[in-house]
C-alpha cells in the first residue's frame, strides 16, 4: 500500500508520509481487524502482491447495513487484465455473505477515468460529488461517491 500512496497519490486522501508513520499494528488491523470490522483482499502473481482492496464495516446500528470499499490499488503492469474486477468481486461477495450488509460504497478522485470505468463495470453508480475534497499537486479535486446494492430484490431495512 505504501507503493500505492506514493505512485497514485491523488487517488488517496492520506499521504505516503502519513501511512509510513503508522505502526505495524495499524496495518495488521486494517488487513483483518480482530473485531471483524475490516477485511483486506489481495491479488497475487506467484509470491508477488499485485493488487489489493479492503472493506470496512460499521459497528454503529444505524449504518451497519453499509460497507466501505477502500484502498483499491492494482500495480500498473497488471491493470487491464481483470485484477481490479476480481478484487472488487471478492470484496462484494464477502460483504454480501455478512448478515445485514445491503450496500457497498466507495469514493474516487474526480478525473480518475480508469477507476470510474472499473467501478461502473462492477455495478457501482455515482450518487454525488464532493467538491474540493482533496488538495493535490495539480490543485483541488472532487471526490466522486458511488454505491452498489448487494441485495437489489430485498428490503433495505
Amino acid at each position: 500500500m505504501l507503493e500505492a500512496y506514493e505512485h497514485a497519490a491523488d487517488a488517496f486522501t492520506s499521504t505516503v508520509e502519513e501511512r509510513r508513520a503508522e505502526p505495524m499494528s495499524w496495518w495488521v488491523k486494517r488487513i483483518a481487524s480482530p473485531s471483524g470490522l475490516s477485511q483486506a483482499y489481495g491479488a497475487w502473481d506467484n509470491e508477488a502482491l499485485v493488487g489489493s482492496v479492503a472493506v470496512e464495516f460499521s459497528a454503529k446500528p444505524k449504518t451497519r447495513h453499509s460497507a466501505l470499499v477502500l484502498g483499491m490499488y492494482v500495480r500498473p503492469a497488471y491493470r487491464g487484465r481483470g485484477v481490479g474486477m476480481a478484487l472488487l468481486q471478492a470484496a462484494a461477495e464477502a460483504a454480501a455473505e455478512r448478515p445485514g450488509i445491503r450496500v457497498l460504497t466507495l469514493s474516487l478522485t474526480e478525473g480518475n477515468e480508469p477507476a470510474m470505468r472499473l467501478y461502473l463495470a462492477a455495478g457501482f453508480a455515482v450518487w454525488g460529488v464532493e467538491p474540493l475534497a482533496i488538495s493535490t499537486g495539480a490543485g483541488y479535486k472532487g471526490k466522486v461517491h458511488m454505491s452498489r446494492r448487494l441485495h437489489p430484490a430485498g428490503p433495505v431495512a
